[in-house]
């Protein structure tokens, strides 16, 4: 599927600006698409918008098809009767309350996503909203989630049963300090096996809390909708974002076990990862679950045809990130120390896109191709018509002799018009931190072949992505913003709070802004 050209923004919904401790899909997320509209852009990417684990990373969800929960609007859970004036003016930091933190700076600090909080505050404040849907939401409420649940039941019946195991056992693990959390090890193997009897009696167990989990996926399903259905209206499409894999301690390992590579007591046997590199003396070991392809084909791709099928319902295009890995992938030992023993393995990434595109017509893909991009890989994405990724933070290096490398593959004069060009993305550095860490020599080559003097760099090099013939330009909101290393959102392969953390503020979608990115996007034709 070709993309007619256009102009985004890349913000994750965590990173909206919002009253409490973290981005929400209400009145100021709304708001974020009026910003867009005035700015005259059209597109807006995001990361995977499953419920996060340890470390928060969008990219390790507890569920390939579950939403965060995080995300759910406290405001609107307010307005439909769910949640009291009182209950909101207990945010730590208010000074309203009996439990509030009137000297908290986390609970004042706008720019940082505070997780603790979230758990601590938000959390509960949900549980407490779904408790009053389920006690007094009337017929037609009550109609709707029961159509949600049936329409869902294919991912939902298993995902909420093993978040309520999971809060189960991780409870345990903590009161007894036991050394291995990993879920597929410390669970009772019956329930790790997902045998039915044990199944059944867990669900008996924890009846009405998985009821809660399924008023909060509901909750949250009927905001992001509504959220979307505003955004397209606006004429702004909206990127999502699957990653290939998915996470080790997820309900898809749980309940797709013949669809991985797993051992006979639910232990994986191969994880993912990559090989040795200049990056990398060892490669990374991810640890995610490799997936069995050979059952996958026989059953007609039905996983991923639900996958990409379920988020086509909630974006217009869908972003692949790890591309590569559906033509072929680095399959390591379970048990190896580090990525350098793995192997690589073929996919049958064409066999899937064609069983795809039979069942779901045109395919509205990105391919996420950074990283070893072989002719197999490049025909894989251009004979489905997928655009790949141009960065301009690659774009500017030496050769080993000490000259420019004119064959960089990132050189804007190097694109094709069937790309998606990005100054930087959610792994990189923001652009101004990126261009205050290279060598003095790489900054002079940035600045003669954008022909500027550097005063403004972020928004020179911004200007050369709309400008360029890639039919897609995406701009990290932080670059839109012209901030430092402060504002990152993600350091790869690290953890801690400044990752996933980033937020804007309500005065970062001043008409200033609109009104200088929307100039650049009229004079580019986009």
């Amino acid at each position: 599927m070709k993309f007619s050209r256009a102009a985004g923004v890349l913000l994750h919904p965590t990173s909206l600006p919002s009253d409490y401790c973290i981005g929400e899909l209400g009145p100021k997320a709304f708001n974020f698409i009026d910003f867009l509209e005035r700015s005259g852009v059209s597109l807006w990417q995001i990361l995977p918008l499953g419920p996060t684990g340890y470390g928060n990373s969008p990219y390790a969800a507890l569920s390939a098809f579950a939403g965060n929960p995080y995300l759910i609007s406290l405001e609107k859970l307010k307005d439909n009767g769910y949640l009291t004036n009182e209950d909101l003016l207990s945010y730590p930091g208010a000074g309203h309350g009996k439990d509030a933190w009137t000297s908290s700076e986390l609970a004042n600090d706008q720019s940082r996503v505070d997780y603790n909080l979230v758990t601590s505050w938000k959390v509960p404040l949900l549980e407490k909203a779904a408790r009053s849907f389920l006690e007094s939401s009337n017929k037609a409420e009550r109609k709707a989630f029961d159509i949600f649940c049936n329409e869902n039941s294919g991912w939902l019946n298993d995902f909420t049963l093993f978040v309520a195991i999971k809060e189960h056992y991780d409870a345990k693990a903590e009161k007894e300090n036991a050394p291995d959390s990993r879920w597929n090890y410390y669970w009772d193997r019956k329930i790790i096996l997902k045998q039915k009897k044990a199944e059944a009696e867990w669900i008996e167990r924890y009846k009405y809390q998985i009821e809660i989990k399924k008023v909060l996926q509901y909750f949250f399903y009927s905001q992001w909708i509504s959220l979307k259905q505003y955004a397209n209206s606006k004429g702004i499409s909206i990127i999502g974002d699957i990653p290939i894999y998915v996470a080790a301690c997820s309900s898809d390992l749980w309940s797709n076990r013949k669809m991985f590579h797993v051992d006979n007591d639910g232990h994986q046997t191969v994880v993912a990862g990559v090989p040795p590199d200049y990056f990398s003396k060892t490669g990374q070991l991810w640890g995610n679950p490799i997936y069995k392809w050979e059952a996958h084909e026989a059953d007609g791709f039905s996983w991923w045809t639900s996958r990409i099928q379920g988020m086509l319902k909630m974006v217009d295009i869908v972003r692949i990130d790890h591309f590569i890995g559906l033509e072929a992938y680095w399959e390591v030992s379970a048990d190896a120390p580090t990525a350098e023993t793995g192997e690589w393995v073929k996919a049958p990434g064409r066999k899937m896109f064609n069983t795809l595109k039979a069942k779901l017509g045109d395919l509205p893909i990105i391919a996420e191709d950074l990283g070893v991009l072989t002719k197999d890989v490049e025909a894989l994405r251009d004979d489905f018509e997928f655009p790949g990724m141009k960065i301009l933070q690659f774009a500017f290096t030496f050769k080993d002799e000490g000259n420019q490398d004119n064959e960089n593959m990132f050189l804007p004069f190097r694109y094709s018009p069937n790309t998606v060009v990005y100054t930087g993305t959610h792994d990189n550095d923001t652009t101004r931190g990126w261009y205050n860490s290279i060598s003095n020599r790489e900054q002079d080559l940035v600045r003669r072949y954008l022909g500027r003097s550097g005063n403004d760099i972020v928004w020179d090099l911004i200007r050369e992505a709309l400008s360029s013939v890639s039919n897609y330009a995406i701009i990290p909101m932080q670059d839109i913003l012209n901030l430092g290393t402060e504002a990152r959102m993600n350091t790869p392969s690290t953890l801690g709070d400044s990752n996933w953390s980033w937020r804007m503020s309500d005065n970062d979608m001043a008409d200033f802004t609109a009104d200088r990115l929307k100039g650049l996007i009229d004079l580019y034709g986009r």
